[in-house]
């Protein structure tokens, strides 16, 4: 029987090999790139940038929903409905939430579990009076950083 009778057989195509070196020296870190934990921002803080950029995609239509984004990210969709319920948060809660500086004072104080007091309430004189009563040093701006 020829090769072509074969069942499932496929005559080979063509092939390339390609070789590659590959340095052994440590590539020199970017400016403005942070080079310590320290110099990162604050995690709830790159939630909250995260929730508005799929927010923002998904208005766009490069995103169907929530549920693909939770998809996309490779989290579970209850996951993402907790990082989505950031921006249901007070205006001025999510800017101090962003103005918090990478290396300040308030970069491990202010976590996602101290927030979700706050996103479950519907006022937003309320989620401030909850956000700023549990450390009202929060309220002065000019200790956060950036601005």
């Amino acid at each position: 029987m020829s090769r072509r009778g074969q069942r499932g057989a496929a005559p080979p195509g063509p092939t390339a090999t390609y070789q590659t070196r590959f340095s052994t020296r440590r590539p020199a870190i970017a400016e403005g790139t942070p080079q310590s934990p320290a110099a990162r921002l604050p995690r709830v803080t790159r939630l909250l940038v995260l929730a508005h950029r799929i927010d923002g995609m998904i208005r766009a239509g490069e995103i169907r929903d929530w549920a693909g984004a939770a998809q996309l990210a490779g989290v579970t969709r209850a996951r993402m409905t907790q990082i989505a319920n950031l921006l249901l948060l007070a205006p001025q809660v999510q800017e101090t939430l962003l103005l918090l500086a990478p290396d300040g004072p308030h970069r491990e104080m202010v976590t996602e579990r101290m927030l979700w007091p706050s996103t479950v309430q519907t006022e937003w004189t309320e989620q401030r009076r909850t956000f700023y009563g549990q450390d009202t040093a929060l309220l002065d701006h000019s200790q956060l950083g950036h601005c």
